[in-house]
């Protein structure tokens, strides 16, 4: 699988471990930046990367990085198409893939240290997209997708 990446300064570290160990379970990696933890970056920058990566089918999946994850998740999040989902840890990664869909794993490395960042990622990849009355609620999102693109047009 094909899984874009990206991170602002304070995101870096974490960004370039779990691309290793990405790699290291057979996924390939479109690292989108940043490519230091050292020059102050600005996270909007990089979530909107990895959101339009995974809106235009570059990847199939994305992964977003910050301090916090909120800023680079709602910055992803303003890409339609995009799911992204701040998570904290196994059950919240494995719930926003199979109730919300997330195509985008947002992570606080402020937050949350590698192991369970790892954790996080490994439920997420392995969580299955739910059906049912899930379904309905993802056709809403989408729809909310279609109503902006028809405004902008």
């Amino acid at each position: 699988m094909r899984i874009a990446m990206g991170s602002d300064h304070a995101g870096f570290d974490l960004k370039s471990m779990l691309a290793v160990t990405l790699t290291s379970w057979g996924h390939e990696v479109l690292d989108l930046g940043t490519d230091n933890a050292d020059d102050s970056v600005d996270y909007p920058d990089f979530g909107a990367a990895v959101g339009h990566a995974v809106a235009s089918h570059r990847a199939e999946l994305g992964v977003a990085v910050c301090g916090t994850g909120i800023g680079i998740s709602i910055a992803a999040n303003k890409v339609p198409g995009v799911r992204a989902a701040v998570v904290h840890d196994v059950t919240s990664a494995r719930l926003a893939r199979e109730h919300n869909h997330a195509n985008v794993l947002c992570l606080g490395a402020r937050m949350i240290g590698p192991p369970v960042a790892i954790d996080a990622l490994e439920a997420w990849l392995n969580a299955i997209p739910g059906e049912g009355r899930h379904l309905g609620r993802i056709e809403k999102i989408h729809a909310l997708d279609e109503q902006l693109r028809d405004e902008e047009r």
